[in-house]
């Protein structure tokens, strides 16, 4: 699926009865201009540069209202949330706890996990949601190396 162009997004956060203020109109337009993860943190600061005086509520409220029609997904990594476009949510976060360097596995990869909770608990998890976190390679020869 491709990405809606950022007047496409802005007339579906209108049809939802939301004022498209200059503020919110230029949080989507850097939301829709930002590749891979965004950052809350990342896009209050270039919001603001742009246009200061934004609320840091407004730009949370836009990245959840994005969430909730469908042209955002989020993840919780060891540094909190962070937002991707939807179509790129199928993939699961690894995170090293050493040096915070941050891997994707993909869902197909991630499949043998998936399969094994499932048949062991018969719970069926959303591994998208969440980084796992662990030791990156270089870090676990580090540590085998002392």
């Amino acid at each position: 699926m491709a990405l809606p162009p950022t007047t496409d997004v802005i007339e579906l956060l209108r049809q939802r009865g939301l004022r498209m203020t200059p503020q919110r109109r230029a949080i989507v337009a850097e939301i829709m201009r930002t590749q891979g993860h965004i950052s809350p943190t990342e896009l209050a600061r270039t919001v603001q540069g742009e246009m200061p005086g934004v609320n840091a509520s407004t730009i949370y409220r836009t990245l959840a209202l994005l969430e909730e029609v469908g042209v955002l997904a989020h993840a919780h990594l060891e540094g909190g949330a962070e937002y991707h476009r939807a179509e790129e949510a199928g993939h699961v976060h690894l995170t090293c706890s050493n040096c915070g360097a941050e891997d994707d596995l993909s869902m197909d990869e991630a499949g043998a996990l998936i399969r094994l909770i499932e048949r062991h608990h018969g719970f069926h998890p959303d591994l998208t949601h969440f980084a796992i976190g662990g030791l990156c390679a270089d870090c676990g020869r580090e540590l085998a190396a002392k």
